[in-house]
């Protein structure tokens, strides 16, 4: 059954938006969920300087306290201070590089080295089902902290989706940052 009934422009917070009833488009098979809370992230990571970078401040300090699970010669890898799931990892070169094609062949063989043994330490502590392994290459692309380059590793299970963070603005985590950092680096091969 197609809806056909015109929808009027709307208000929300003094911001009008308007319908999409009257652009010119062809629809397709999917569904979008929109969810702007997100650009507070994302406008944060753009507020980011080289002083402040979260990524250079971490090597100096504790692992406890950074959250670091490992640490490699040109790489580290640390705990995601705001995860998508319990587990979610990133790897960092220690060098203040912006994107991936500044790096240098031994900092992306090391982060290369790093994810794949990451993947297999989780898959060992928390029995995921899957990964989503990915970079967000600068402000545009969604980079929380732009200015240095970092790979996501987001362990994924068959029943981790759930519409919690759409409608409640809010994810569930189950496990503590300390509780997951601590087993992580636990089973992680001594170097």
């Amino acid at each position: 059954m197609e809806n056909t009934e015109q929808l009027d422009d709307i208000e929300i917070d003094g911001v009008e938006v308007e319908s999409s009833a009257d652009f010119a488009a062809v629809p397709d098979a999917f569904q979008r969920l929109w969810t702007p809370h997100r650009m507070v992230y994302i406008e944060a990571g753009a507020a980011v300087h080289d002083e402040s970078c979260p990524f250079c401040v971490a090597p100096t300090l504790s692992d406890e306290k950074a959250l670091i699970v490992a640490r490699g010669t040109h790489a580290y890898v640390l705990l995601n201070l705001f995860p998508y799931n319990s587990g979610h990892l990133l790897v960092c070169p220690y060098r203040h590089v912006a994107t991936y094609d500044e790096a240098t062949a031994e900092e992306i063989a090391e982060i290369g080295s790093l994810t794949q043994e990451a993947m297999r330490v989780l898959t060992a502590t928390s029995h995921c089902d899957g990964f989503n392994i990915g970079m967000n290459q600068g402000r545009i692309a969604g980079a929380g902290v732009a200015n240095h380059l970092h790979q996501h590793i987001v362990p994924r299970w068959a029943t981790d989706s759930n519409f919690f963070p759409i409608i409640a603005g809010t994810k569930a985590i189950p496990r503590l940052l300390g509780e997951v950092r601590a087993e992580v680096a636990g089973a992680w091969p001594a170097a």
